[in-house]
């Protein structure tokens, strides 16, 4: 099992990497490791995807009250 921090991380160096292409390509890591059968690295892909919308949507909003 991948700790929560290394996702992070992962999320971190895709978003400095590819900006807001970031989800597209994390989405295509997991597709590409669902069609080879490898269902923990795309799972692990996906946590990495939902990481980096998560961040994008906390930046994206307005001020915290």
């Amino acid at each position: 099992m991948i700790l929560e921090i290394d996702i992070h991380r992962t999320a971190k160096l895709l978003s400095d990497q590819h900006g807001e292409s970031a989800v597209f390509v994390a989405t295509e890591k997991a597709e590409k490791h669902w069609r080879q059968g490898d269902n923990e690295g795309a799972s692990t892909w996906e946590r990495v995807a939902r990481a980096i919308a998560a961040v994008n949507d906390t930046q994206t909003e307005g001020p915290i009250n």
